[in-house]
């Protein structure tokens, strides 16, 4: 005969089944497994409350600890003193055919550019152009005097550095 199980009798002359178990025996089945005892309100334990609920141990780690002032040294030493540096960050500056308000980067003075027009690539194949089309007379170099032909240097009116060109082509 196999071992008695849940629902045979361990011992007797009978072997009728008796009735299954109650509700209260079958729960008592897993009481190896002992519920913890509802947290009495008080000091801390040391335990943090995970996310599941669960006590966790804190973390490990630890900050450190910030200087303790001295009295006697404070009133013996002047406070340190802290040099402070200004620091200016310019956009960059982007050229076209007109005067830009700018901070020269030279003289550091809030400027207005002065222009100065030179002789580029589009008031070159201007002038080919024109000898092709048959302006050979000197009517090609027209594109010499017209300034919208030509590129634009930036300058700071104080100290005369060029600040910036702008290129047609």
């Amino acid at each position: 005969m196999s071992a008695p199980g849940l629902y045979q009798a361990a011992a007797g002359p009978s072997s009728v089944p008796t009735a299954p178990p109650s509700y209260e025996e079958t729960v008592a089945i897993n009481s190896y497994f002992p519920t913890p005892p509802a947290p009495v309100p008080g000091p801390a334990t040391g335990l943090v409350t995970g996310p599941d609920g669960k006590g966790v141990s804190p973390p490990a780690y630890y900050t450190q600890p910030g200087p303790v002032p001295n009295a006697n040294a404070s009133s013996v030493l002047p406070p340190p003193s802290v040099a402070v540096q200004t620091v200016y960050v310019q956009q960059p500056v982007s050229f076209f055919d007109r005067p830009v308000q700018m901070g020269c980067p030279s003289c550091n003075k809030m400027i207005v550019t002065q222009l100065s027009y030179n002789a580029g690539a589009l008031t070159w194949l201007s002038c080919g152009s024109l000898c092709l089309l048959g302006c050979i007379a000197g009517c090609c170099f027209i594109p010499f005097c017209v300034d919208a032909l030509q590129d634009v240097d930036h300058y700071c009116p104080n100290c005369k550095a060029l600040l910036g060109t702008y290129k047609r082509l």
